[in-house]
């Protein structure tokens, strides 16, 4: 039997049935070979988006797989192809969107609001794969949607060669903006308080710093000679990473806020009218941001193999989420699907 990880509600995940369903017009099936599990299932495992969620749900949005079957009127795959899913759906035009869909008013994320990549079979539409370049494994094709987040905070923070960037928080979407970032020819500085997490980061050339040791501003200041930082990346979403990104800033500084933040947080304005700072939302990704994500992979920029964790079967996938949950130093933990 095929197999499926539903989200029951109450950090319940069922392993079932993984039904084949036929593509329409528009849409082809995958054999799902690899899921990650990202922060936003982590917040669906605990509860946090049960008023959106729709349960029984197939989870999972970052996921690779082969062609299998392919719907009417598509012309832009073969049967074979191996492909990463950009797991977005946007539904009508609004004019609220002024032509960025991804994160219009219709905008639907495809295993968070509709089943999900955690499964055998899925069924999606075709203008969300893009192909796994050669030499790029499926394995390693399913973080080509953490990879393309990561490319799209640092082409809207306007990282440029030369710059100094901090980012504060080096989970797995904090190192990988730092890898994108140095990629552009930053110099780049993470800020990160687990230990386990600090070896990682400098096991991948960075310099990393822990602010509970050492107020983070001051680090920065001893480190840049007092030049401070171009760019900051906020990826923590947690108070004291938005208490210390106006604390690195140099004049016209540029702020980019990757991490969720769902309750209203104290900002220090003053900063922002005293140097003039810049502060940038920046959500999911566009086409253009898979396509760069692929080719850094294609290229050998980014070191995937180092970031995966371990990978599960999807029957132990219960076992994953509780791993994540009990050792949050961990970078990225993936399911096998089965294909």
């Amino acid at each position: 039997m095929k197999k499926a990880a539903s989200y029951l509600g109450d950090k319940q995940i069922a392993v079932t049935e993984s039904e084949a369903v036929a593509p329409q017009s528009g849409e082809v099936r995958l054999e799902v070979a690899y899921c990650g599990i990202c922060g936003t299932d982590m917040h669906i495992y605990h509860g946090n988006m049960d008023g959106r969620v729709h349960m029984p749900q197939i989870i999972g949005h970052e996921a690779s797989g082969t062609v299998v079957e392919i719907g009417e009127g598509v012309d832009t795959c073969r049967i074979g192809d191996r492909v990463a899913v950009r797991p977005l759906w946007f539904g009508d035009v609004h004019p609220f969107d002024k032509g960025y869909p991804h994160v219009g008013k219709e905008v639907k994320i495809i295993g968070i609001d509709a089943p999900g990549g955690m499964q055998a079979s899925w069924t999606v539409p075709a203008y969300t794969l893009h192909h796994l370049p050669e030499g790029v494994s499926l394995e390693h094709g399913a973080l080509a949607e953490p990879a393309a987040v990561a490319c799209h905070d640092v082409r809207l923070g306007r990282v440029q060669d030369g710059e100094t960037v901090v980012v504060i928080g080096g989970g797995p979407i904090g190192i990988l903006v730092a890898l994108v970032a140095r990629g552009k020819g930053a110099r780049v500085i993470v800020s990160e308080i687990n230990e386990k997490r600090i070896e990682k980061i400098e096991s991948l050339g960075f310099e990393a710093v822990n602010p509970l040791e050492e107020p983070l501003g001051k680090v920065i200041a001893s480190k840049t000679n007092e030049r401070m930082a171009d760019v900051v990346f906020e990826v923590s979403g947690a108070q004291a990473g938005v208490d210390a990104m106006t604390t690195v800033l140099n004049v016209r500084g540029r702020i980019v806020i990757v991490g969720l933040h769902p309750q209203p947080r104290s900002v220090d304005l003053f900063q922002f009218f005293w140097s003039e700072l810049e502060l940038i939302g920046a959500r999911l990704y566009e086409k253009e941001d898979f396509d760069a994500a692929l080719e850094l992979m294609r290229v050998g920029q980014l070191p995937i193999e180092d970031l995966i964790t371990d990978v599960y079967s999807i029957e132990n996938v219960k076992a994953a989420f509780e791993m994540i949950e009990n050792a949050p130093e961990g970078i990225k933990y993936l399911v096998n699907c089965g294909a």
